[in-house]
Parts: structure tokens; C-alpha cells; sequence
């Protein structure tokens, strides 16, 4: 079976539904370890409920390969999924996990990515732009914030009385839909 990391910054909405939907498909993978760079982060309540470790390292620790390298053996983790993490990866690990390691952008990319591009501020932008419509993109990590290559797209279609509340909301509904369907697909091809 094999086995996933997950890199959350957050309250962890995302990571609880891989978690869930690995849970409910246990053929298809197992979600071993979070990783977490915040204290104060709800995903380690979620990760606890479900029964999977969840571990701090901040930030100067995932950016020394002789702490998080081993961590990520340890859990024997084969491929990593980045859901609402906020910091750049060191390019060690990136280079450890070439194609085996994805993040979920809360919009059209290339449109509203970046560094600052992350959450409200993204769908903030969407309606001040007045956008039609905007979507989930699921792409491999690269050395560029939010530029490795695109492997799935999805769109709703924003409405112009959309405030980014009900963005956010539509955006969350499809990354509950296609992340860990994706994901899923993914570790099948490894």
C-alpha cells in the first residue's frame, strides 16, 4: 500500500478529506503522516480524530533535509500531497520526490497564483476582476511558487453577485470533489 504525507498549514479541511476518502479506500493508499508548520493549526485536532500522526516541524526543519528526509522515510512515505501549505519547499525535496509530490491552487492557473496568492486573498481577486468563472488547478511542485506543471483543471462559474464567501465556498466544494480522486489516480500510476 502506498503511503501519503500530507503538508498542511491550516485548519485542514482538505487533509481531513484525504484522510477520509483513503480511510473509506484503504486498496488505494493510506494517508501515514501530516506535517505541520504551525502550532496553533486546527489540522491537528482533525488528523488526531482520525487516528493519523501529525507532526510540527517549523519552517528551519523542513528546510534541513537531515530532519525531514529521515522523518518522511520513518512513515515510509512514497508520495506528498501540499493542502493549504504556506511555505516554499526546499528544492532537496522536491528533487527527492520529483512527481510524486503535488498542490492544490485555489484557482485557474496560471491566474491568481504566486507567492501571497492563497485563500481569500485569491478569491478576493477573482471578484474584483470581475471573473466569469474560476476553479481548482492540482499541480506537481516545482522550484517556482505555483508553476509546475498543471495535471487536472476544474471551473464553476462565478456569478457577478458572488461575494468571495460564496467563491471560497464553490472552490472548497470542488476540491472536496476531485483532491483526493486525483490523488487517488496518481498513486495508481506509480
Amino acid at each position: 500500500m502506498k503511503k501519503i504525507a500530507i503538508f498542511a498549514s491550516g485548519n485542514g479541511s482538505n487533509a481531513e478529506n484525504i484522510i477520509n476518502y483513503f480511510q473509506s479506500h484503504p486498496d488505494e493508499g493510506e494517508v501515514a503522516l501530516v506535517v505541520c508548520n504551525r502550532k496553533e493549526a486546527g489540522v491537528y485536532e482533525r488528523a488526531a480524530r482520525l487516528g493519523v500522526p501529525c507532526v510540527h516541524i517549523p519552517k528551519r526543519e523542513i528546510n534541513e533535509a537531515t530532519i525531514i528526509l529521515p522523518l518522511l522515510k520513518k512513515y515510509e512515505v512514497e508520495f506528498i500531497v501540499l493542502a493549504g501549505f504556506l511555505l516554499m519547499i526546499p528544492d532537496f525535496l522536491i528533487q527527492a520526490y520529483k512527481r510524486r509530490m503535488i498542490n492544490v491552487h485555489p484557482s485557474l492557473l496560471p491566474k491568481y497564483g504566486g507567492k501571497g496568492m492563497h485563500g481569500h486573498y485569491v478569491h478576493e481577486a477573482v471578484v474584483a476582476a470581475k471573473e466569469k468563472e474560476s476553479g481548482i488547478t492540482i499541480h506537481y511542485v516545482s522550484e517556482v511558487c505555483d508553476e509546475g506543471e498543471v495535471i487536472f483543471q476544474v471551473k464553476t462559474d462565478i456569478l457577478p453577485t458572488d461575494t468571495p464567501k460564496i467563491v471560497e465556498e464553490k472552490i472548497h466544494a470542488l476540491e472536496k470533489e476531485y483532491f483526493p480522486k486525483v490523488v487517488s489516480s496518481l498513486l495508481k500510476a506509480l
